[in-house]
């Protein structure tokens, strides 16, 4: 695979609308599981194309192109101006963070919806209010329905409603995908969901031949025999609660509880579905491994954050052949053009058990 040409763009947020090429120095960038995800990227502070007039945190969009395909968009945040060393620097967060600044300041009230509907209405409601034209025309039904209620005075964060119904047994991973509208003139982005059963592993990764793990950690901090999901208060100071347990895992190790709060759930059975899931995802312990792949091998889209990929390693203690899934894709461009690019991983069976379908 030949080196590819990376290329940034500033973009008008609200419309997409292409503002101008921007000339860089470096960019790194990152697609997170069920999150934002963030860029940086470097411009010569002395560039024409950095006005301050034009290039606004907050006002600003964001968008990387990979041989002239958006590989990533976002929102740029903040600058740094490094005066000595002539450059400046923007960091920017996914399309999610606009939502992370979203509240349903009217309350909202959706009760045994196919959560696929619920998510574009959610949408709708914050693209009709001066947002940022979200395009949700990829989401499709899920088979499952839920119930999501809220008062005004709660002032409910978007994002976080949007994570929380993700994060559910039968929920579902999401991201957001740039793309052209009209090629070179105006960017649009949409949300994606797919299962979190995940899919077949595409691209199996083997250290010393096409990657380099760098490093596997063994964590058995979400183990876990007893869960408790507290949610919203009943009225007469006690509050609903949902309580799972794994009998196997307490025949083996010593009793370990997990307490997870949720005020807003106002429904038993949401909150023992999220009981189940957390003594699901505490089942066995997990190993994490993070590898660098070969340099031209692959591209950043070929690693979707909540697919699987497997992996295979020996190296003393460390001994895997396993799929794990992608949580993490992040990408590294140098001024010279080279192209790096790391991976972070979880357990595929950790993943499957927190969330059957």
């Amino acid at each position: 695979m030949a080196s590819a040409l990376y290329s940034v763009i500033q973009t008008d947020l609200k419309t997409g609308n292409v503002v101008t090429a921007l000339p860089v120095t470096g960019i790194t960038f990152s697609h997170t599981l069920n999150a934002a995800g963030a860029a940086s990227v470097g411009i010569p502070l002395f560039a024409p194309e950095a006005n301050p007039n034009s290039l606004i945190p907050g006002v600003s969009g964001l968008v990387i192109l990979r041989d002239g395909i958006p590989v990533w968009g976002g929102i740029l945040w903040t600058l740094a101006a490094n005066i000595e060393g002539g450059t400046l620097t923007l960091n920017a967060s996914g399309y999610h963070s606009h939502y992370q600044g979203r509240n349903f300041v009217n309350g909202w009230a959706a009760k045994s919806l196919e959560q696929a509907n619920i998510l574009k209405a959610w949408f709708a409601y914050f693209n009709a209010d001066n947002g940022i034209a979200t395009d949700t025309s990829l989401v499709t039904s899920t088979g499952h329905v839920r119930t999501t209620v809220w008062t005004r005075y709660e002032l409910k964060n978007a994002a976080d409603a949007i994570e929380e119904l993700a994060d559910n047994i039968g929920g579902f991973n999401f991201r957001y995908v740039p793309y052209w509208v009209t090629a070179g003139k105006k960017v649009g982005h949409r949300f994606v969901i797919s299962s979190r059963t995940g899919t077949a592993p595409a691209h199996s990764l083997t250290h010393r031949a096409n990657c380099n793990v760098t490093q596997v950690s063994y964590d058995s901090t979400a183990l876990c025999t007893v869960a408790y999901a507290v949610g919203a208060d009943k009225g007469n100071g006690e509050k609903l609660v949902g309580i799972f347990e794994n009998p196997s895992l307490a025949a083996r190790m010593p009793e370990r509880v997990m307490v997870g709060a949720y005020q807003d759930v106002k429904e038993t059975l949401t909150l023992l579905d999220k009981a189940q899931a957390t003594i699901n995802a505490g089942a066995v312990p997990v190993a994490i491994p993070e590898l660098t792949l070969y340099p031209d091998t692959f591209s950043p889209l070929d690693f979707v954050p909540g697919d699987y990929t497997a992996v295979e390693v020996d190296a003393g203690y460390v001994a895997l052949y396993d799929e794990f899934v992608v949580t993490e894709c992040a990408t590294t461009v140098d001024a010279n053009g080279g192209e790096s690019i790391k991976l972070a991983l979880a357990s595929k069976e950790l993943w499957s058990n927190a969330n059957p379908s």
